[in-house]
Parts: C-alpha cells; structure tokens; sequence
C-alpha cells in the first residue's frame, strides 16, 4: 500500500466536493489501487487545519465546515493566520490540490501555492486555469527540474476527459486536428435557442436562472473560457508555448435565431468550437461560432454538455462528450489525477 499526504488550497464548492468524494471512496481507492488518500491540510483565506501526522478526520471536518466553521477554527488541528506557502513549505506533503478561484490577471496566490509545492519537488493537481494559461512554459520547466509532475485535467473540462484521451489514447498516432465543444454554458444557450425558437437574451437568461451561467457571463459566451481550455489542451499535447494572444476568439453574444435557422436549413448545426489545426510543424489555433455538418459528431451534443473530437492520421476521429459540469465534476477530476500520480510512477 503506497501513501499520498494531500494539501488542499481553496475550499470553494469544488474543494468541498474534493473532500467529499476522497471521505466516500478512500476505502475503495484503497482496495483497488492499493493507495491510502491522507488530506493532511486544507487552506482557506483565514488560514489552514493541519495534521502534523496522519490525515484530518474527514467527516467531521466536512460537518464542521458544513455548519458555518472554519478551517483555522478546527478544534485540534486549527492554524490561524497560515498560508497556503507556509503550510506546503512547512508540511510533508505529496500532492497539491489548487481550487482557488481562477485569476487571469496573474495567476493569483494559486500561482504561489504551485511553485512552493513545485520546488519541494510535490505533483500538482489543479482545477485553476490562471497560472497554467499565464505561466505555463514557465512551471513546466520549474517542475522537470524539480522532478515534480502537473496534471491539470480538471482545467480542461471538468469530468470531461480532454486531455486523457489526447495524452493516452491516441499514442503512436499523429493528432493532425482538435475540435472542442468545451463550454456547456455557450452550449446550452445555442441549443436552447434552436429547438425553442428564442432569442440569445432569452436563452441567456434561462441560463442563468437555472445556475448555468454566471451573473457575469462574459468569460463563457465572449469564448474566453474555451480559448483558455484550448491553449491548456495544445500546450500539454504538444510541448507548446502558446498564449491567449496566440487565440483569435469570437464569442457568441451577437448570434441571433436566425443564423442558427439558416444553418439548419442548410443542413448544419451552429456550436462554439475550439479547433487546433495542425499542418506542417506548425499549429492554427480558432475559437468561434462554426457551422458543423449535422453527421459531424459534435453536432450531437446539446444543452450544457461538453466534447472534443481528435482526428489522427491512423486511428481516425475519435470523440468523447459529456462529463459533468458541476464542481462535483470537476472534483471528480481532481481525484483521477491524485490516483494517476499513484498509477503513473515517476
């Protein structure tokens, strides 16, 4: 049985939902892989509850949290006032879990939490995009010399398993196309107005009402939630440098019904799509609202759902959609990493 000892930074929706899901299945993962999951730390904006041997208990830390407490007031395990830096540079950690809220400005303090976790020579799992679209030649290079390791699957997709199927399943062959429907609020809204007739602000509007798009919701229908994604995916895939400027992104606040109706008239299907052509060495990277033939397998996903085709030179297309978009999603990700760091040895 091999041990990972986990520090958690953020306890947003998804880092609760993290804590869920490791208290529910730790035995499970346990009996199958043969890996024992200690959350030795959590760190939020008032400080940390940290285990200085072991792990925290679990359930009644999530009941205390659930109630209204605070990491830093954990009977027992409590430290006010201690960062996310003190505690990886303080702890015996393995792995690192960043759930802080995304900065695209630059980075935020997830991206102080990562390099401290890379230079002790921890694997990083994260569900923030900021410092990997901003930084990531730069921590990748930081983390080959550190001998630690990034997995950022969480970041690309929630449960949608981009990145795997790119990194695993399509080894041996030569990827010459990625074509993503990889926002579900974009989705949903182009889907909503076509089958109901309505207009863009209407379907917004029910988005919002049902919780799938934000009160601001420029980051998702401006397209600049799928070009992160997009630069995040190519980067990883490909050893690439690419940045957000490297991304002509059109979103899709100006469609109306009438051009998705057009477009069913001629057989084809409106989406937001992120497309990744590959063609001599070099990489065209697009996101924007594309008519798709309506045989094209991401026409098929609707509503809040999410895919990703890859073309290859020897397997064909191959496709993955659905995965759910919810912080339980993504925390469902973050945990498929944490056991593919135990799985994939360094």
């Amino acid at each position: 049985m091999h041990t990972k000892r986990l520090v958690l930074c953020g306890l947003g929706k998804v880092g609760q939902s993290f804590l869920k899901l490791v208290a529910e299945r730790a035995e499970a993962i346990n009996r199958q892989y043969g890996l024992k999951i200690e959350v030795a730390c959590v760190v939020d904006i008032g400080g940390a509850a940290l285990a200085s041997e072991g792990a925290l208990p679990l359930d009644g830390f999530l009941d205390f949290v659930g109630t209204g407490g605070r990491p830093e007031k954990f009977l027992g395990y409590g430290q006010p006032g201690l960062s996310g830096v003190a505690a990886i540079e303080r702890g015996d950690f393995d792995v690192l879990i960043e759930t802080t809220p995304t900065n695209l400005t630059d980075g935020g303090s997830a991206f102080q939490f990562i390099s401290a976790a890379i230079h002790k020579g921890m694997d990083v799992v994260s569900a923030n995009k900021g410092p990997f679209v901003l930084y990531f030649e730069q921590l990748k290079k930081m983390a080959a010399e550190s001998g630690s390791r990034l997995f950022i699957s969480a970041a690309t997709g929630a449960a949608l398993p981009t990145l795997d199927v790119g990194k695993f399943s399509t080894v041996g062959a030569e990827i010459t196309c990625i074509e993503g429907v990889l926002n579900g609020t974009t989705n949903f809204i182009l889907t909503k107005m076509g089958m109901d007739k309505i207009s863009y602000a209407d379907a917004l509007k029910e988005a919002q009402a049902m919780g799938i798009a934000e009160t601001d919701p420029t980051l998702d229908v401006e397209g600049y939630d799928t070009r992160n994604k997009l630069v995040l995916i190519v980067n990883t895939l490909f050893n690439g440098s690419y940045g957000v400027c490297d991304v002509p992104v059109k979103g899709i606040a100006g469609i109306a019904y009438e051009d998705i109706a057009r477009g069913a008239e001629a057989g084809k299907v409106l989406k937001l799509i992120a497309t990744a052509e590959v063609k001599e060495g070099s990489i065209k990277l697009s996101v924007g609202p594309k008519y798709i033939e309506r045989n094209h397998p991401l026409a098929a996903i609707n509503y809040a759902e999410k895919g990703i085709t890859y073309t290859t030179d020897t397997m064909g297309q191959i496709t993955v959609m659905g995965g759910k978009s919810s912080p339980m999603g993504a925390a469902a990700a973050l945990l498929k990493d944490v056991i593919h760091t135990h799985l994939f040895a360094k």
